[in-house]
């Protein structure tokens, strides 16, 4: 596929080069983009990290993670090579070292004299949150976030811990940054299916006319993971299932699901919607959290056969943990199109499946004309959305049985990605980093959109810290503690489980690969959203 001619040149420097999500993601998609003709001709890799590595072995590593991450699958020398000339740079520094940036500065400076063009320069921020704020102010110091229309930086998740720390995040970006330079990444809107939403609803007349209370009786969104905490145990006893989840990844697919008709698919009208969702959350009581959200830790169990230890014997884990690893909360959006129905966001770890979906659960019909004999194990219309794995939509309705009497029964009309376009989607990273380099924020964060999302889960936060909790409370391969099941069957409802062919493989093993005689060309195109929709 030819460069597009008008895409921008483009630098990417990385801080925190040599680290895991480096290796495992970022520089995975970049080849991805490579490979399928979607990078810029003029694009270069700049890296700073604290680690002692010489170009070879960092090249070295970076290959490495490409032949294990990368949806290509094994790279070719020829590829590699030609890719590995964009990685132009590799520093070793203390992230608060001045002639770091200094360096980092001149290196930029000369890539656009040699390109003859001012090229945008992104810098991502792959280190740790608590240095965030550092690499800023040196950005900032160093005159590196000065150029508005071409700097830019992009911060991982976690955001902050709390809603404190989340507006103390956002003052110091904002010393040096203005809001539009500023792109919040969270991986999982990058999902195809995520996106999917925006198409699915606003692009076809059949189904927004249902997407209301009138019709719709409750929503669930899960996002379940069969693997624990592993080698992750010293960042997410900092963290929990319910700052690592549910503030950030189950609240935007919140969004996507409850927003409003945008009157354009431009970033901002986008954005404004799903805030619009977020403002009008209903705040719970702290006297009525034992109502609305409810915590697990998976203790030891078995896992098809396979035994797994508990959360508090994993590595890096203190033996009386009180962090939960599993989560639940009941929400809802007081507005005239969801007033009055409950959305129940659920995620945990060592779960029977890895699957992330959402269910739209209809209401009954308003009369039901059939009589008992023939009906069977009826149950309302419910939409499934599944984001991962085998992305797709089902679609759940009554049909008659063959036969030559009257008899219903329950029948899918299912698609998947897989079947319909017969081409592998793009990993979210690839969507991400190619969005941040067109400057298209749709899928990014706001500042007032991270301050919101945490003031929405700060009142279970803080109810949870005040009391220890009796942990473990849920056996590893068990859908969570029974206080799960009494948080919904309460309101007459019951979670609905996904049942999943592959969930039982590691995310490393469901990767997709493009076989190895394909196009680059062919398989690196992806559907964009705007596409889509327009």
């Amino acid at each position: 596929m030819p460069h597009p001619p008008d895409w921008p040149a483009s630098v990417i420097a990385i801080f925190g080069a040599s680290g895991d999500l480096t290796w495992r993601k970022l520089v995975p998609a970049l080849y991805s983009l490579y490979l399928g003709g979607w990078l810029p001709e003029r694009f270069a890799i700049m890296g700073v990290d604290r680690k002692e590595l010489d170009r070879e072995a960092f090249l070295a590593r970076l290959r490495n993670g490409v032949d294990r991450f990368s949806r290509w699958g094994k790279s070719r020398d020829k590829d590699w090579e030609a890719f590995a000339r964009r990685i132009i740079l590799y520093r070793a520094a203390d992230f608060g070292d001045p002639q770091a940036y200094r360096a980092l500065g001149r290196a930029l400076d000369g890539l656009d004299r040699e390109w003859q063009v001012q090229a945008n320069r992104i810098y991502y921020l792959a280190v740790p949150p608590l240095v965030f704020g550092l690499v800023a102010d040196k950005l900032g110091e160093a005159g590196l976030s000065q150029d508005c229309e071409r700097s830019r930086i992009v911060v991982e998740k976690p955001f902050g811990r709390d809603l404190e720390s989340a507006r103390a995040l956002n003052r110091k970006l904002a010393e040096h940054f203005r809001e539009y330079q500023i792109y919040r990444i969270d991986h999982y809107l990058g999902k195809e299916t995520v996106q999917n939403l925006l198409v699915f609803r606003f692009a076809n007349a059949i189904f927004e006319p249902l997407w209301n209370r009138r019709y719709i009786d409750h929503v669930q969104i899960t996002v379940a993971e069969r693997g624990g905490v592993e080698h992750r145990g010293g960042y997410y006893e900092n963290a929990g299932a319910l700052r690592d989840m549910i503030q950030n990844h189950l609240l935007q697919v919140m969004c996507l699901i409850g927003m409003e008709p945008p009157v354009s698919l431009e970033d901002e009208e986008i954005r404004n919607k799903k805030m619009d969702v977020l403002r009008a959350v209903r705040p719970v009581r702290p006297e009525e959290i034992h109502h609305y959200a409810v915590r697990g830790q998976y203790g030891a169990g078995w896992i098809e056969g396979q035994y797994y230890p508990a959360y508090r014997d994993e590595p890096r884990v203190d033996p009386d943990s009180s962090t939960e690893t599993f989560a639940a909360v009941k929400l809802f959006i007081d507005n005239w199109r969801w007033q009055g129905v409950p959305f129940y966001l659920r995620t945990g770890k060592r779960l029977p499946v890895r699957v992330s979906e959402v269910a739209i659960q209809f209401n009954p019909v308003p009369h039901f004309s059939f009589p008992a004999r023939m009906v069977g194990d009826w149950q309302p219309n419910r939409l499934g959305i599944r984001i991962q794995p085998d992305e797709g939509i089902i679609m759940r309705f009554q049909a008659k049985r063959p036969g030559l009497d009257m008899r219903l029964g329950m029948v899918n009309m299912r698609f998947t990605y897989r079947e319909a376009f017969r081409n592998i989607p793009p990993e979210a990273y690839e969507t991400l980093l190619l969005d941040v380099m067109q400057g298209d924020k749709t899928l990014f964060m706001r500042a007032d959109h991270a301050e919101v999302a945490w003031q929405v889960v700060m009142p279970i936060m803080e109810a949870w810290a005040a009391v220890i909790p009796d942990f473990p409370n849920y056996p590893a391969g068990s859908w969570g503690p029974e206080a799960a099941e009494a948080l919904i069957a309460v309101d007459g409802r019951s979670w609905i489980q996904p049942a999943v062919e592959t969930a039982g493989q590691n995310e490393e093993e469901e990767t997709e690969r493009v076989p190895r005689g394909a196009s680059p060309a062919g398989a690196g195109k992806r559907s964009r959203v705007k596409e889509t929709a327009s």
